[in-house]
């Protein structure tokens, strides 16, 4: 994973309640069991007029030219609700987004987030969808930063760590290396039967 410190972006604004992960990448979108290939499946029935031939839909936000390339999505409340499917993680990384404010998320998604190394950013996305330019968040100060404004988010200390460190769950736990060897070490001294 990429490491995480700060990322200045336009924000693409889907502020709409309850974006389920199916209407993040639809199942028919998903072809295979990797990582790689589902950023052109990404909001598919929204995105395309027609799917298949992947005829952009104008009035979509995603097709809009000033945001291409846009890296922060707002979205509206119990964001990624519905299936743990991770895919829908995966297709918005490989799209390019590395931050999702939103006001809430559903807990599954979250973590989905953290693992593939987007910020998930609990706030109200109102003030921020009325930017006009790019805005700022900062992972390490737990900020984000417009032209009008200046807004604090909280996030889980572990989560934090994950994503500043570009680390999954393992990687966080072989962080403490040289305590797991300890630990094993004085424990095969207490009990040999058991190695």
């Amino acid at each position: 994973m990429t490491p995480f410190d700060q990322v200045t972006s336009l924000a693409v604004p889907l502020i709409r309640d309850n974006v389920d992960t199916d209407a993040i990448i639809p199942s028919r979108e998903m072809t295979s069991v990797s990582k790689h290939g589902l950023a052109d499946g990404l909001f598919a029935g929204w995105r395309y007029s027609d799917a298949k031939a992947r005829v952009p839909n104008p009035d979509f936000v995603l097709n809009q030219p000033r945001l291409a390339g846009a890296s922060i999505l707002l979205g509206g409340a119990n964001f990624g609700c519905g299936s743990s499917r991770e895919h829908a993680a995966w297709a918005l990384a490989e799209y390019g987004f590395r931050v999702v404010i939103a006001p809430s998320f559903n807990p599954i998604f979250r973590a989905n987030c953290v693992r593939n190394g987007i910020v998930p950013v609990e706030l109200d996305p109102t003030p921020i969808a009325a930017e006009a330019g790019a805005i700022t968040v900062d992972l390490p100060s737990q900020t984000v930063t417009g032209a009008s404004g200046h807004w604090p988010f909280a996030i889980d200390a572990e989560a934090k760590a994950m994503l500043i460190g570009g680390l999954d769950e393992i990687g966080l736990t072989l962080q403490r290396r040289d305590e797991i060897a300890a630990f094993r070490a004085a424990d095969a001294a207490r009990r040999p039967w058991a190695y």
